[in-house]
């Protein structure tokens, strides 16, 4: 086994990134892509978490802005964080990586009951431990899902994987000037509203000291590079 410098990680995934380049729904070779890279970090050792986004499913937030009722429109979202848990597990099992799905709203049918000591337990055995159905509560983004998560099973770190390299100064894909951070403090991400995650998820971080490291899904074993402690991406703390 390598060493490492996080015995145990949160790592956070947008539900766009399983879409690939479609936007919507799944893109097969680009999740057996992201499963390799996270058996890459199980090999070395260290214990994962995985909270996944739902965007490519359904936004609640966007049913809301046509009027929908916000709390339907929540739970919808926290539906299509469970449909992407199942998609990834099914592909992580697939490389020989053990899994199991814990969601916040019961569904004893498909996934476990989220119980922090039974996520301990698994962490211990190895297996990947998939949170899905954000925190069960509306108004409550996966951010802040991963935040918590991370949080409870004693995370010594969140990677948050994203399209870019970091966290920038302005969105780089809009204005070709904007600049990239290797460190920044909670205090600048929140105050400049930088949108590395919302602001409850980053508060929640910064008052239990975890570190988030923001990195591109999209560079090869740049999610195990990071767990290895090399330096990659942006360091929020």
């Amino acid at each position: 086994m390598a060493t490492t410098a996080y015995s145990r990680v949160l790592l956070k995934i947008s539900g766009e990134a399983l879409a690939g380049g479609k936007g919507v729904g799944f893109d097969f070779d680009t999740l057996t892509r992201i499963a390799g890279e996270i058996k890459q970090v199980v090999d070395t050792g260290a214990g994962i978490g995985l909270v996944i986004g739902g965007g490519n499913i359904v936004r609640g937030a966007q049913f809301a802005q046509h009027g929908m009722d916000r709390v339907g429109g929540d739970y919808m979202g926290m539906l299509g964080t469970v449909i992407n848990a199942l998609a990834v597990q099914d592909v992580l099992e697939r490389a020989d990586v053990q899994t199991r799905v814990m969601t916040a709203i019961n569904m004893e049918q498909i996934a476990e009951p989220f119980i922090r000591r039974r996520a301990l337990r698994h962490f211990e055995k190895g297996r990947v431990v998939i949170f899905a159905g954000g925190t069960g509560n509306p108004y409550f983004s996966t951010d802040t899902a991963a935040a918590l998560r991370a949080i409870q099973t004693k995370s010594q770190v969140i990677i948050k994987a994203t399209s870019v390299d970091g966290v920038y100064s302005a969105d780089p894909k809009k204005d070709p000037a904007a600049t990239l951070f290797t460190d920044i403090s909670y205090r600048d991400v929140m105050l400049k509203e930088l949108g590395v995650m919302d602001q409850t998820a980053i508060a929640l971080c910064r008052e239990n000291k975890l570190p988030v490291i923001v990195l591109n899904i999209n560079t090869p074993g740049a999610i195990a590079r990071a767990v290895a402690g090399e330096r990659i991406g942006t360091l929020v703390q």
